[in-house]
């Protein structure tokens, strides 16, 4: 008799410690990361192998790639213990210091230039990518901006033109990298929440034009953007030179078909196709699992951008804006470099140079991912203690 009244105290508690947090977020990620773990070390077992510096260990890229998914979980788990109510305060002091970070990367001698890009602050035995870290700093800064300017937004010198400027000032470090995929992620998520922050419309669409023009211009500019373009159009003109990795990209997926040749049967990522465990993951996971393989992928981010804006909407509907910015934020950020990622390995966008969001072998991606979702998490508790604390009066 005294057994099941505890079980039944214990009952409600137990409800109400299950119901603190969004578990379907979180399986949603989990699943990502390992799927992402396993393709990895499927990708780079052959490049690893061949590797002096990785003292041929098969391993190699998949052991480094564990160590950033435990970073990651240390970095998410930190990250959620601080209430929104200090990120909001945080937000604009964390984009001055990813600014100071991206002009870091250029100093010679100071950033690391790997394949022309000079993109990487080296730190011993890891590399910080500054630009990832950016993005979530973009999404803050710009959420914050956009609920302290909320009712300036019909303005655009005094509500539009200083968030224009910052990110002006932001792109110009990003392209003197170069790093134009980032760029455009960084540009869609201050768009994206200007807009849904209550932008004026006509502002937003001469922004959208002004972006296009502006877009078009820099690819025209620049011989390196241009060949790009070139090389996307039609990339089997110059298959050897050019259109050679998205050439390649194509082949798998053609290999692949419907179920794919079988975990580890890729045979492009054995130095046919470059950046096989980075850029291109989707192309191994399309000719090793086949069509079924990326269209979970692809309903796995789906599922996950909307869990996001489902965050967002409710954090709306109980006034916390800044939360919900910053999670339907998160969702645009996430959302469109996958769809960019996706976009580039099938052909129908030129090369980025953007990796797959959780999946993709690369350290400061993985562990900016990981803090993008526990900020996403720490949002969506937030909420839900509110809520029970309204039903409880």
């Amino acid at each position: 008799m005294a057994e099941s009244m505890t079980n039944r105290a214990a009952s409600p508690r137990l409800r109400r410690h299950v119901e603190e947090f969004d578990y379907v977020l979180i399986w949603l990620t989990l699943a990502l990361l390992s799927f992402g773990f396993v393709m990895v070390y499927s990708a780079s077992i052959d490049i690893a192998e061949a590797n002096k510096a990785s003292g041929h260990n098969p391993w190699f890229f998949a052991q480094r790639h564990l160590m950033f998914l435990i970073i990651g979980g240390i970095a998410a788990y930190t990250v959620f213990q601080i209430p929104m109510m200090r990120w909001q305060k945080l937000a604009p002091w964390l984009f001055v210091g990813g600014l100071v970070l991206l002009a870091l990367v250029l100093i010679p001698g100071l950033g690391r230039n790997v394949n022309g890009s000079q993109r990487w602050l080296p730190l011993g035995i890891l590399n910080l990518q500054p630009s990832e870290l950016m993005k979530l700093a973009a999404v803050l800064y710009a959420a914050d901006y956009t609920v302290r300017k909320g009712a300036l937004m019909h303005s655009v010198k005094q509500g539009f033109a200083p968030m224009l400027i910052a990110m002006l000032f932001t792109g110009a470090l990003l392209l003197r990298e170069p790093d134009f995929g980032a760029f455009v992620v960084i540009i869609a998520i201050a768009m994206s929440i200007l807009f849904l922050g209550g932008l004026n419309l006509k502002i937003f669409g001469v922004l959208l034009v002004g972006l296009v023009v502006g877009f078009v211009g820099l690819i025209w500019s620049s011989p390196y953007r241009l060949q790009r373009i070139v090389g996307f159009m039609d990339p089997w003109a110059d298959p050897y030179g050019k259109g050679y990795q998205l050439s390649h990209a194509l082949i798998a997926f053609g290999r692949g078909q419907w179920t794919g040749l079988g975990l580890g049967g890729s045979v492009e990522k054995m130095f046919y196709l470059p950046e096989a465990h980075t850029d291109f993951l989707l192309a191994v996971i399309a000719e090793e699992l086949g069509f079924v393989g990326v269209a979970f992928v692809i309903a796995l981010f789906a599922a996950l951008v909307l869990r996001a804006f489902q965050i967002g909407r409710t954090a709306a509907k109980l006034e916390r804006h800044f939360c919900a910015l910053t999670a339907m934020g998160i969702g645009v950020w996430l959302g469109v470099q996958a769809c960019i990622n996706i976009g580039v390995n099938v052909g129908l966008l030129p090369t980025k140079g953007l990796t797959l969001p959780f999946l993709s072998f690369g350290g400061s991606g993985i562990v900016a991912n990981c803090m993008a979702i526990a900020i996403l998490l720490r949002v969506d508790y937030e909420t839900r203690s509110l809520q029970r604390g309204k039903k409880g009066t």
